[in-house]
C-alpha cells in the first residue's frame, strides 16, 4: 500500500457525515461512500444516460456510465502517482454526473429553462447541484436517513460549481464558494481526469459515428502530433488501431503532464496537511503548453461535434421532449406518481424538476409517447 501524502485527504481525518453512523469494520469511511454510489439507483440509470448520443443510436457509443468509469480509471492513476486518496477521487468521479438529466446537456439546458421562473427558491437547474442533491436527499435506499449520506468531502468534491446564492443555503459543503478556497486536491484530480476523459473519448465516438474525420482532426496539434508518431511507429496499422493507439497516447501525455505539473506546484506550495492544500490557489493543473493544446481541442470538439447540424437536431427534439414534458406535468400534476404531488408550486417545480432529471433517455421518450402520442396501448 503507498503512504499517502502529507497532503492528502484521509478518511480518519474526514469532517464527517451529515447522520452520525458507526464506523465501517471492513473498510474506509471513502471506500464506504464509492461503494453506496455504485449501489444507488441513479448511478444505474447512467448506462442509459446521453454523453453525446442519444442511447438508442449506437451500442458503442459511450454513455454517462461509461463515462463516468472511464473518469474513475483516470482519477485514480493520477491520484496513486501523486500519492493522494484514490478511494475518495473514485468516489468523487462515479458521483460527478448523478444529476445529470436524460440527453446529456441539451437536457439540462431546457430543464433549467424551464425552471428559471421559480427563482430564487427553487429557480434554474444545474447538474452538479442536482448530483447533490440525489446523494443527500433522493436517493431512497437507507432506514435511518435519505439519500447516501456521504462523507463532506465526497459531497464537496462532487460540487464543482456553485453560485454563492446556492452556497448560501448549502451549509458547510458551499462555505468554500464563499471563502474563495479549493476543494480538496483529490476534487481537484477528479475535476480535470473529467476533462481529460470526455475530450479524448468524444473523438473515438465522432469518429465512430462519422460526424468527424481523420483530416480534420490532423488540424488539431496534440490530436496531429500523436497521430504521426503513432503511424511512424506503425506505418501498416488498420485505422482502427491507429485511432486507439493515438488516443491512449494522448491519454498517457496529459495524466503524465498533470503528474508532473502538479507535482512541481506542490513542491513549491509545501502544504503540510491536507486543510492547508486548500487554502493555496489551484493546485492540480496542466503545464501552460499543455493547456494550450487541450483548450483548442476543447474548441474543436464544441465547433465540429457539439455543435455538428445532425447533433444539433438531436438535441432540439430532446429539448422539446423535456419542455413538453415539464409543461404536462406542471399544467397537470397528476399524471405524476403521487409521491410528487404538493400543493406548493415551487416544490410542485422542483418535484418534477427531480423526476425528470431522474429518467433515462429511453424512459424519458417512452413517457412523451404516453402523453402526447395516442395509440393501440394506454399505459
Amino acid at each position: 500500500m503507498i503512504e499517502l501524502a502529507v497532503y492528502a485527504s484521509k478518511s480518519e481525518q474526514s469532517q464527517g457525515r451529515r447522520h452520525q453512523e458507526p464506523a465501517p469494520s471492513n473498510r474506509s469511511e471513502f471506500q464506504r461512500d464509492r461503494d453506496r454510489i455504485v449501489h444507488a439507483g441513479a448511478f444505474r440509470r447512467l448506462e442509459y444516460k446521453t454523453q453525446v448520443f442519444i442511447n438508442h443510436e449506437g451500442d458503442l457509443f459511450r454513455t454517462r456510465l461509461t463515462h463516468s468509469l472511464e473518469v474513475a480509471q483516470i482519477a485514480r492513476v493520477l491520484a496513486r502517482s501523486l500519492r493522494l486518496s484514490e478511494d475518495l477521487t473514485e468516489a468523487i468521479a462515479l458521483a460527478h454526473d448523478l444529476g445529470h438529466t436524460p440527453f446529456g446537456h441539451a437536457g439540462q439546458d431546457e430543464l433549467n429553462a424551464c425552471m428559471r421562473e421559480f427563482a430564487p427558491e427553487a429557480g434554474g437547474f444545474e447538474h452538479n447541484l442536482q448530483s447533490l442533491r440525489v446523494v443527500d436527499e433522493l436517493e431512497e435506499r437507507y432506514a435511518a436517513f435519505n439519500g447516501l449520506n456521504l462523507c463532506f468531502e465526497t459531497r464537496e468534491g462532487i460540487l464543482k460549481h456553485c453560485s454563492l446564492t446556492h452556497a448560501k443555503r448549502l451549509g458547510d459543503v458551499g462555505q468554500r464558494f464563499i471563502d474563495r478556497t479549493q476543494p480538496s486536491l483529490e476534487a481537484q484530480l477528479a475535476n480535470l481526469a473529467d476533462e481529460i476523459a470526455y475530450n479524448n473519448h468524444d473523438i473515438d465516438d465522432g469518429l465512430r459515428s462519422g460526424l468527424l474525420t481523420l483530416e480534420q482532426l490532423q488540424t488539431v496539434p496534440i490530436f496531429a502530433r500523436h497521430y504521426a508518431q503513432v503511424l511512424k511507429a506503425w506505418p501498416n496499422l488498420a485505422t482502427r488501431r491507429v485511432v486507439s493507439e493515438t488516443i491512449r497516447s494522448m491519454i498517457n501525455t496529459l495524466i503524465t503532464d498533470v503528474t508532473q505539473t502538479t507535482s512541481a506546484k506542490l513542491a513549491q506550495a509545501q502544504p503540510d496537511d491536507a486543510q492547508a492544500a486548500r487554502r493555496c490557489g489551484p493546485l492540480v493543473a496542466f503545464s501552460s503548453d499543455v493547456r494550450h493544446e487541450a483548450d483548442a481541442l476543447k474548441k474543436f470538439l464544441f465547433e465540429n461535434l457539439y455543435r455538428h447540424y445532425k447533433v444539433i437536431r438531436m438535441t432540439n427534439k430532446a429539448r422539446r421532449i423535456v419542455r413538453e414534458l415539464f409543461s404536462a406535468f406542471l399544467q397537470e400534476p397528476r399524471l405524476l406518481p403521487p409521491d410528487y404531488w404538493h400543493d406548493d408550486k415551487t416544490v410542485q417545480a422542483r418535484a418534477i424538476s427531480d423526476y425528470i432529471a431522474g429518467m433515462t433517455d429511453r424512459y424519458a421518450i417512452r413517457e412523451h409517447h404516453r402523453l402526447f402520442r395516442m395509440g393501440e396501448q394506454f399505459d
